[in-house]
């Protein structure tokens, strides 16, 4: 339609006038002539047409528009990454479904304004991550996607669906365009990948008569030996990089392989009979083969490293569903068949595996390690020690190796107390803290086989008080209360390493299809706190835990009796000797008056964080929930010194501290990246490596900067 214009002002032959008349001078200037002037008329801009309103010659020319455009990458060249689709409970299949629904195409054609998600292509997009939102602040509990979007495929399946991609932009947090799709694969399919291309590019190098030399020191005659001390996550992964890149690796291991750790496990649930070097805590897999087999970490799930190590655990037998999972975990179930798998790999590769090994000293040439002396954890009557010469040692300990830290000080080696957390584990009745998350919807769990995961919970909260018993401060101290190694569908296990000392831990299977829900509630602590008990010196920390343990034990009345406080009567300081809520812990508990395990400060703030956690989850403080004691290893009470540049220890030459025992992971993830970077550096220092995997499998973060 026209639109008139009633501006006041018009312009005319470069000339303006006030009004809707205008006076233009003749040449003689007393004559003028009066023009009348009527209001422009306008034509309306023509709208843009879109999509299928487009005339098939701008269809044409758009085509030929972008195709002009071949040095920039286009849309159908690369990845669309759509993210916060949300699908409710009641529309998607369930938490073990991890392809493409119905319900989700729909979201994925609203974005895409396609107008029939029918005709969408399954085939041209795929799940990269799927996580259960179930927040009270939603207004229904949703299942919450991210999926990559092959263009090429989708075009190739569906070219109907040109005009619609074309006009796609990218959206902060919604829409982005990753070019091309980035894959990742296990660690020994890239470093042979890797080592391929490296030989072909060799050989090319002497085909044009140019030699290479390699920066190897050694002789060909002879591999470099390294010796792994530990096979958790970290030795596992710092053995199979190295035995990659073709060093002579030996894993030295004190604990039993999982077949035997399993049986000595059960005489321990069964018959309290304690093997000292096989047991929740010693063994092959580390303490994470009998625990949730958590998989999440701080560092990030898009992460290089991160994907890197989570490729291989599937590589290894572990589900494709926890690249795609936003709280992968795997369980002791799954964990044990995966190690099997990973030893057999080792050994295919050359890898000596010794377990039942203790290493009791270290072999050292001036400020250079050189070997180890080993000898038969078992007890056996030919005990005598070994060595074992070796060019570099990775240090791969637990955080229970209390004794290897000792005999490091022995050494001079640098070891640094660092703070951590203590406190109690709390559990809580399944089916209660499924109402409290899901409310209606707690019915869809079933024991782990329902359509949304088991119920889990992570809570923290600042508290302040007074620390009362440091005389010479009594300002007010604020101190971090946080959740722990929250276990849904699990039970309460024994981690104690003496059979004088008492500690606990969370274990659950797969399924997670216990009737209990436990989880660490501990405070940080600091060297303040081992001041108070005349604590000082780098094993500060480990004479701290030492102490509560031993406490704890005692108050059990021993044979591994834990003392237990239901959290009403934890929070009035009172103990009621009638029965207690029953609790999955199988070796027995005793109600007992928790107050009288820690100093003041610390029960104080374990009572204010209770108050504050069932504010955030009503309910949460009940009748049924049940305080066991004592939870002190939740991370490495030290730090063993590394450089940033060679990862060796700061005293001693060879030597490389890596993992949760050394103070620089917590958990499995984090514990093998760890490994896999302190691999390489092993192999870079000892000629094998070039840094060219460094832009596939990720920079190692610093050193000294520790990100569970």
């Amino acid at each position: 339609m026209p639109v008139i214009s009633h501006s006041l002002t018009v312009s005319f032959n470069n000339c303006s006038a006030s009004t809707f008349y205008s006076r233009f001078a003749f040449r003689n200037p007393n004559q003028y002539v009066e023009v009348r002037q009527f209001p422009r008329i306008y034509c309306a801009k023509k709208a843009k047409r879109t999509g299928k309103l487009r005339y098939p010659s701008e269809k044409k020319k758009l085509r030929e528009k972008k195709q002009t455009k071949s040095d920039a990458p286009t849309p159908i060249e690369g990845v669309w990454r759509i993210s916060r689709l949300a699908v409710s409970v009641q529309d998607d299949p369930g938490k073990d479904f991890w392809d493409i629904s119905e319900a989700l195409l729909k979201e994925i054609a609203k974005i895409l304004e396609f107008p029939v998600s029918s005709m969408l292509p399954p085939e041209a997009f795929t799940v990269v991550r799927k996580s259960f939102d179930a927040r009270k602040l939603q207004k229904e509990p949703k299942f919450v996607y991210t999926v990559d979007m092959d263009v090429h495929k989708l075009l190739h399946l569906e070219p109907r669906t040109w005009e619609f991609i074309s006009e796609l932009e990218p959206k902060n947090g919604c829409l982005e365009f990753l070019h091309f799709d980035k894959t990742f694969a296990d660690l020994s399919s890239i470093i042979r990948e890797s080592q391929k291309m490296k030989e072909s590019a060799t050989s090319a190098e002497i085909v044009h008569g140019n030699h290479i030399t390699g920066s190897d020191n050694f002789s060909t005659t002879r591999k470099p030996r390294v010796v792994v001390i530990g096979s958790g996550p970290s030795g596992l992964f710092a053995s199979l990089v190295l035995a990659e890149v073709g060093a002579d690796v030996t894993l030295v291991e004190r604990g039993e392989a999982v077949e035997q750790r399993g049986r000595d496990i059960g005489a321990l649930i069964v018959r309290r009979m304690l093997q000292v070097e096989s047991n929740f805590c010693f063994g092959e897999g580390g303490a994470g083969t009998w625990s949730d087999g958590k998989l999440v970490t701080r560092t990030g799930r898009n992460n290089s490293s991160v994907l890197t190590v989570l490729n291989t655990l599937v590589n290894f037998g572990a589900p494709r569903c926890i690249l795609v999972d936003g709280k992968p975990h795997l369980g002791t179930d799954r964990l044990i068949p995966l190690l099997k798998n990973f030893r057999q790999y080792l050994q295919e590769l050359g890898v000596t595996i010794r377990f039942g090994m203790r290493v009791d000293d270290l072999l050292v040439n001036g400020e250079t390690v050189s070997g180890v002396k080993i000898s038969d954890s078992r007890g056996s009557f030919d005990s005598s020690s070994q060595k074992l010469e070796c060019d570099a040692i990775v240090l791969a300990v637990g955080h229970s190796a209390r004794d290897t830290y000792q005999m490091l000080l022995s050494h001079n080696v640098n070891v640094i107390h660092k703070d951590f957390a203590v406190g109690l584990r709390v559990e809580h009745p399944q089916e209660l803290i499924n109402d409290i998350q899901y409310s209606g919807l707690a019915n869809e769990v079933q024991c782990g086989r329902g359509k949304v995961p088991v119920a889990d919970y992570q809570v923290a909260q600042c508290v302040k008080g007074t620390d009362t018993s440091i005389l010479s401060n009594m300002e007010p101290v604020t101190r971090s209360c946080y959740s722990f190694c929250m276990c849904p569908g699990g039970q309460v296990v024994l981690t104690s390493t003496d059979p004088s000392e008492l500690c606990i831990n969370g274990m659950s299977f797969s399924r997670r299809s216990s009737r209990w829900a436990n989880a660490a509630l501990v405070v940080n602590v600091s060297s303040k706190d081992f001041e108070d008990l005349n604590l000082t010196g780098p094993l500060a920390g480990v004479e701290f835990q030492r102490v509560f343990e031993r406490k704890a034990a005692m108050m059990g009345g021993g044979d591994f009796v834990v003392p237990v406080q239901t959290v009403t009567d934890f929070l009035d300081n009172r103990l009621l000797v009638t029965s207690v809520p029953p609790s999955s812990y199988r070796l027995g508990v005793k109600p007992s008056n928790l107050h009288e395990l820690y100093p003041t400060h610390i029960t104080e703030a374990l009572q204010r964080a209770i108050s504050m956690f069932n504010e955030e989850l009503p309910g949460f403080i009940s009748n049924n929930a049940l305080l066991h004691g004592v939870e002190t290893r939740t991370s490495s009470p030290i730090q063993i010194t590394r450089r940033s540049d060679t990862w060796e220890s700061t005293s001693l030459k060879g030597l490389y501290p890596v993992g949760e025992g050394a103070g620089y992971a917590g958990g499995i993830v984090s514990a093998a990246v760890d490994g896999m970077h302190a691999g390489f550096a092993v192999a870079r220092n000892l000629g094998l490596y070039d840094n060219s995997l460094d832009t596939i499998v990720g920079k190692a973060q610093s050193v000294g900067f520790v990100k569970y």
